[in-house]
Formats: C-alpha cells, sequence, structure tokens
C-alpha cells in the first residue's frame, strides 16, 4: 500500500492526499476483496536486507517538501516520459512554441540531421569557476540527454572578451569530466562567430534590426525610452553596422538592437556591441561581439539542440528566443526553464567571491570553505555525493535553497563506503608504556574498512611511545567521562591492550607533558569503558579545519547583514593544526585522496601537500553536528 501510495502521490502532485488514499482503498477493494483473518493476523518483524555499497550508490532520495521522500536516481527523474518533454522534432507540440510556414519543413531537416537524436547542451561563460549550482546545470543537461539515449555538448559562451581567461575554461571542462560526463563535442559560441555576423546583416535586410546610438544607462530598466533610431532605413543600419565592424565607433557609441517586446516589458534587446579586446580564440579579427540574447538560440540552433535547457531567470528570454530564431527562419529549438539550486551561508556570485579573494578572505576559488566545485573538489568531496546530492533536489522548477548540511550528508554517505580508515592525533601528548611486551615495535593490522574487513587491512607500528589525542586524558575523571584518567584504564584500538595511568609528568607550568603507563592484554584486563585512537612512529602533518565561511543563512540580505556580505565573514571559518601525526600507512597517499581518521572525520590529501609534509582537509565531521542542522 505504501507503495501504491507513492506511486500515486508522484503522478498526481497537486491532488488532495486524502482524497487520494480513499481512491486507492477503493481499488484495492474491488481487486483483493475484504480482508480475512489471515490478513489481520499480526506478523513476525522480518529484517530489512541491506543494500549493498555499489547499489546504494545507484539511488537518490528527493525530497519533495510535504509530500515525504521517494527513491529515485537522476537518470529515473530525467526519463523524457516523467518530464513531459517533447519528443525531438515534436517542438511544435510545446505550449507557446511559435509555428511558422517553415517550421515543419525546418523539423524534418533537423530530424534528418540528427536521426531523432536528444540533444542538450551545457552553455557556462568562462568568467569564473563553476560553483554548487552548476552542477545542478550539468547534471540536468548532461543527465537528460544521457537518460534519453542522447549527447550533450559542452559549449563555452565566449563572447566577453574583458573577463575570460583559459584557465576558466580548463577548470570547467575538468569539473564536468570530475562529475563523471564527457561531452560529445566542446565548443565555444566564438566558433559561430562569422555565421553570427552573417545573419545579423539578414536580420537587417528583413527590417527585424537597426543600429542605435542610445547609451547603456538610457537603454537599463525595463521602461526605457523608445529608441529615435528604430525606424532607421535598412540600408543606413547596414552601412553603420558595417562601420562598428571596422572599428570606427567608440565602445558605447552604438549597438545594433533587435525589434521585438520580451515578456518582462524589456523593449529591442541589443545583438551587437563594441569592444576593442581581442580575443583569446580570434584574436584582432574583432571589435564587435554578440550579447548572449543574440548568440544563445542561434548557436542552439547551429549545433541542432533539441532541449535548451536553462534557469528560471532566463523565462523572460523565452519569447526573444523563439522570435530570432523565426525571424531569420532557421531551426528552432525548445527552451525549458528549471528552478536554480542554492545554498545558505554561502556566496556564490563571480563577482562576490573576486572580492573574497581580492580581500584576502580566502585564499583562490578552490579555497575550500567556498562551494565552488574545484573548492569542493579540494576539501574531499566525492563527485558521487554531489551527483547525489542534486538528485535528492529532484528535477524542481522552483528554485530550491538548501542546508549545507544535506550536501555533507550525502559525502558522508559516500566517503563511509569509499574511504579507508586511519589514525591521526590532532593535540598529541605522549605517552611511554613502561613495560612494553616486546624490545622492537609490533606492527598491528587494522582493518581499512571495519564493517567489511574482506576489503584487506594495513599495517601499523606500535612502539613503546605512543601519542593520543590531550582531550583523551584527565587528571580528574568527571562522572560521564570515560576515557583516561588515573585509576581509569582504557583499551588502544585495534592493538588488543589496555593501557592504565601510573605517572603523570607536567613542565614547570603545571601542564601535563607525558602520561607514564602499564599495558596489559585485552581478555585478562577488565573491559574498559572506552577504547581511544593513538599513533605511534608517526608522520607529522597539517590538519586544517573548516566552518562556514559566513555567519548568517544569507549573507548577501542587506536585511539580515546591514554591513554587507564582507562584515559578516566567520573569523573561526579556519582553523590550522601545524603540529598534527597521522599513522604511517598514509606514507604513499597522493593529493584528493580520502581517509577516514577514526573518531575525527573524513580527511582528503590537500595539493599543498610535500615530502615530509602532508596536509590534510577536513571534508566533514563523522556525525552531523546537532548546532548546524
Amino acid at each position: 500500500m505504501g507503495l501504491l501510495m507513492g506511486e500515486a502521490r508522484n503522478q498526481l502532485r497537486w491532488a488532495d492526499g486524502k482524497t487520494i488514499k480513499n481512491e486507492v482503498d477503493l481499488q484495492v477493494l474491488h481487486l483483493l476483496g475484504p480482508k480475512t483473518e489471515a490478513d489481520l493476523e499480526k506478523k513476525p518483524k522480518v529484517a530489512k536486507a541491506r543494500l549493498a555499497p555499489a547499489e546504494k550508490q545507484k539511488v537518490a532520495v528527493v525530497e519533495n517538501g510535504d509530500m515525504g521522500t521517494e527513491t529515485k536516481s537522476l537518470l529515473e527523474q530525467l526519463r523524457g516520459e516523467a518530464l513531459k518533454f517533447h519528443k525531438p522534432g515534436e517542438n511544435y507540440k510545446t505550449e507557446g512554441y511559435v509555428v511558422t510556414p517553415n517550421t515543419m519543413a525546418l523539423l524534418k531537416q533537423h530530424l534528418a540531421i540528427t536521426g531523432g537524436q536528444v540533444r542538450t547542451r551545457f552553455p557556462p561563460e568562462p568568467n569564473g569557476i563553476l560553483h554548487i549550482g552548476h552542477a545542478k546545470a550539468i547534471n540536468f543537461n548532461f543527465g537528460y540527454a544521457k537518460a534519453n539515449g542522447g549527447v550533450c555538448f559542452l559549449r563555452y559562451d565566449d563572447t566577453n572578451p574583458e573577463k575570460e581567461e583559459e584557465k576558466y575554461f580548463t577548470a570547467i571542462r575538468e569539473m564536468v569530466e570530475w562529475l563523471g560526463y564527457q561531452p560529445y563535442a566542446v565548443t565555444h559560441a566564438s566558433d559561430y562567430f562569422d555565421q553570427l555576423y552573417t545573419w545579423a546583416l539578414e536580420l537587417i535586410r528583413r527590417g527585424q534590426a537597426y543600429v542605435c546610438h542610445q547609451k547603456v544607462e538610457e537603454i537599463k530598466g525595463h521602461n526605457p525610452p523608445p529608441s529615435p533610431w528604430r525606424d532607421r532605413p535598412v540600408e543606413e543600419s547596414l552601412l553603420l553596422f558595417e562601420d562598428m565592424r571596422k572599428g570606427k565607433f567608440g565602445e558605447g557609441e552604438a549597438t545594433l538592437r533587435m525589434k521585438l517586446v520580451m515578456e518582462d516589458g524589456k523593449m529591442d534587446p541589443v545583438a551587437y556591441r563594441v569592444k576593442f579586446t581581442p580575443h583569446h580564440r580570434t584574436g584582432d579579427k574583432w571589435c564587435i561581439y554578440p550579447t548572449y540574447d543574440y548568440t544563445h538560440c542561434l548557436c542552439d540552433s547551429i549545433e541542432h539542440i533539441t532541449h535548451s535547457l536553462c534557469t528560471k531567470e532566463f523565462q523572460a528570454r523565452r519569447s526573444s528566443y523563439f522570435w530570432l530564431c523565426n525571424a531569420l527562419d532557421v531551426y528552432c529549438p525548445v527552451q525549458w526553464e528549471y528552478g536554480r539550486l542554492n545554498l545558505l551561508y554561502t556566496v556564490v556570485s563571480k563577482r562576490k567571491i573576486i572580492r573574497l579573494v581580492e580581500t584576502g578572505a580566502v585564499r583562490d576559488w578552490d579555497d575550500p570553505r567556498l562551494f565552488t566545485l574545484t573548492a569542493l573538489r579540494r576539501r574531499g568531496f566525492p563527485p558521487e555525493a554531489i551527483n547525489n546530492f542534486c538528485a535528492r533536489v529532484g528535477v524542481t522548477v522552483a528554485q530550491a535553497t538548501m542546508e549545507p548540511h544535506l550536501l555533507e550528508a550525502c559525502a558522508r554517505e559516500v566517503l563511509n563506503e569509499q574511504a579507508p580508515r586511519a589514525m591521526a592525533v590532532l593535540e598529541p601528548l605522549k605517552v611511554t608504556i613502561t613495560n612494553f611486551p616486546a624490545p622492537k615495535a609490533l606492527e598491528v593490522l587494522v582493518p581499512n574498512f571495519p564493517a567489511d574487513e574482506t576489503r584487506g587491512f594495513h599495517k601499523v607500528p606500535f612502539h613503546q611511545t605512543i601519542y593520543i589525542e590531550e582531550t583523551d586524558f584527565r587528571e580528574e575523571a568527571d562522572k560521564g567521562y570515560k576515557r583516561l584518567a588515573p585509576g581509569q584504564p582504557v583499551g588502544l584500538r585495534h592493538t588488543g591492550y589496555v593501557i592504565t595511568v601510573q605517572n603523570v609528568i607536567k613542565d614547570v607550568s603545571g601542564r601535563v607533558m607525558e602520561l607514564e603507563v602499564t599495558c596489559t592484554k585485552s581478555d585478562v584486563a577488565e573491559k574498559p569503558k572506552a577504547f581511544i585512537h593513538w599513533v605511534s612512529v608517526p608522520l607529522a602533518c597539517e590538519v586544517r579545519l573548516y566552518e562556514r565561511l559566513f555567519l548568517h543563512k544569507n549573507p548577501e540580505d542587506p536585511s539580515e547583514v546591514p554591513g554587507g556580505f564582507l562584515s559578516d565573514l566567520n573569523p573561526d571559518s579556519l582553523r590550522v593544526v601545524h603540529n598534527a601525526l597521522v599513522d604511517s600507512s598514509v606514507r604513499s597517499a597522493q593529493p584528493f585522496d580520502k581517509f577516514q581518521f577514526e573518531r575525527l572525520g573524513y580527511f582528503s590529501v590537500d595539493p599543498d601537500s610535500e615530502e615530509g609534509k602532508m596536509v590534510f582537509n577536513r571534508t566533514v565531521t563523522l556525525k552531523e553536528d546537532p548546532g548546524k542542522a
């Protein structure tokens, strides 16, 4: 009944739940008849079958507010039938799609080129690093194509040479592939500059575009005054547009504008503007560059995209999307909008991240306190965790603003299965075992994954001198304190020994510097109240512990943070432990390798690591901090 109800509620999302339940009950009663005495007997409890680790990776929980949860992978959510998207070649069946006398012939030609294949694209602007919101866009575009047997292009929207850098192009592709997706083709808007220019001339000839001399500030906003040059003769606009291309106008002195009114009331969006900035791919060939409103739909048309998936804020540009393709009589794809993904306690605006870098609040775009994808990778978040998080958010039309702890929970689920165990001590306290049972160090076998010892072991040296956490010892034990104290022994994990304090050595200020203890075999000692981790013959390392970068949920909201986001920085967002110790089993670890340090959390090797001094970033703690929920 639970499964039936879940499926019914999923298909009828806006129906009254009580009405659905009554109808399902009636249908089941009609099908199976009244319950018998056997049905009413109390059944014995049966242990639930546990999913294997590989199966867990395939399952994602989609949160639907009051509707509870569903177990659906992202690919299942993105099946074409579930989303009610049009089939390739059936663009005209979409509500709002503009059909012209040439539409059916263009669609027939489109199908001949694509073979009825689903085609999507991920079109980032290469002027910054991708962030967590882009992860949803990547999953949606690449995932929808994959779920429906299609392909996805990675297309750089490189029409603004002032802000574009080669490092961003490289990082964007790296992040797409890191998330597990391989582009069908890597293209650039600049690949099509010649064709776009030719089409701009044709648009002018058709009386659908004109050269305008209004200043940028004059045409900003939703109700700017109409351009006095809107009815300029076609031949005059053609000559002036050619002058723009030859550099005869300064920046801001002339633009090419399209003759249409958009959904939001904006009139005559700009198609081309003058910029005397060399382009990283075309050099000095052009001093005029197309805008997003002009470029995007035409590039989609050239690449025969079937589903142009974009975030909700582009809905106001849907009319210009359809209008421009139809004005030029070229194949017109369908634009579909979905809700953005935002996180609390962070900023993702490129402009604001640059401010954080410039002021020294963060080291760079990949600072682990940020939620750029490079930062999440550096902190140790597995790509599967990010993809699972996007699946949990679901394919929503409404904007989703999520708590960071939901992303962290996804990371724990994956890391629990992927990260082998190791032992590390952040604040070391020296312990000498006065009756150590061997003349030299022993080797202790530690399981890589204690819950599944078939996944192997690693060796850890166990010596007369070990180090434990300072917080694992107290001179006076409170009632609830279960770790090491005089008269209160503890077990050493994985060794089979229990240690008991014999002597406490302090410095002149009274600080505890060393403990002298004796050890007893666990099988003859009284069972201790606790087992603690330790290291022996360890490696020195640096450990970086991260908290939220901002103190408030919405650092960009003036009502919540009147002083602006830079005034909301958390002074304790980074704590560096310079003299931590880790067991020697991690000696050969490479950057981005991940471990679970027993009792401390999940950690990742930072690229800053050098020979002789490893650096670890804490990804997440072992359990969610209730104060952050």
